[in-house]
């Protein structure tokens, strides 16, 4: 069974060459979340576990990952996928002169499990129209996406896949 994802088109420079014009990426749009009530109560409809028990369960999960998480333990949740820290840091030109002083950021790296990494073998794709095109009534080739959040990125080396805004 295949699903859609929807997508809009928006530009994206490239910050390392910014005499460059924009390129175009897909950028997939959500059609709305699921909340933490909204998932505990559908847990709870699928199984003897009452509102209580689920909520007790996750909270239990994000307590012991954010404890081994610190000690530098990389967190597998089974199909769900695992959690470890990750490291953003200037360069040193050799071993000697690196020090964690050039460490700029933390981050925690999620890997989904083979269940969630499946259904992106099983996805179709629909573009629609951002806010900002049907707004102005463009063609979506002239100007800027609204949603500033997307970040930008190098072009990925023209994989023809849009740049990771996380990375």
């Amino acid at each position: 069974m295949a699903m859609t994802v929807t997508y809009s088109v928006v530009p994206r420079k490239n910050p390392a060459k910014k005499d460059e014009s924009a390129k175009y990426y897909a950028q997939a749009q959500a059609s709305g979340e699921l909340d933490f009530e909204e998932l505990c109560e559908g847990i709870t409809s699928r199984s003897t576990c009452t509102g209580t028990d689920v909520r007790a369960a996750i909270s239990g999960i994000l307590y012991e990952a954010k404890r081994a998480l610190k000690a530098g333990r990389i967190v597998r949740l089974g199909d769900l996928g695992s959690l470890q820290i990750g490291l953003n840091s200037e360069g040193a030109v050799s071993v000697k002169e690196f020090s964690s002083s050039l460490i700029t950021a933390a981050h925690i790296i999620f890997r989904p499990g083979k269940t969630l990494a499946d259904i992106t073998k099983i996805l179709s794709y629909q573009q629609v129209t951002t806010r900002a095109v049907a707004q102005t009534g463009g063609s979506g080739n002239e100007g800027e996406d609204d949603d500033k959040g997307s970040g930008g990125g190098s072009d990925g080396g023209g994989s023809g896949e849009a740049p990771d805004p996380a990375a």
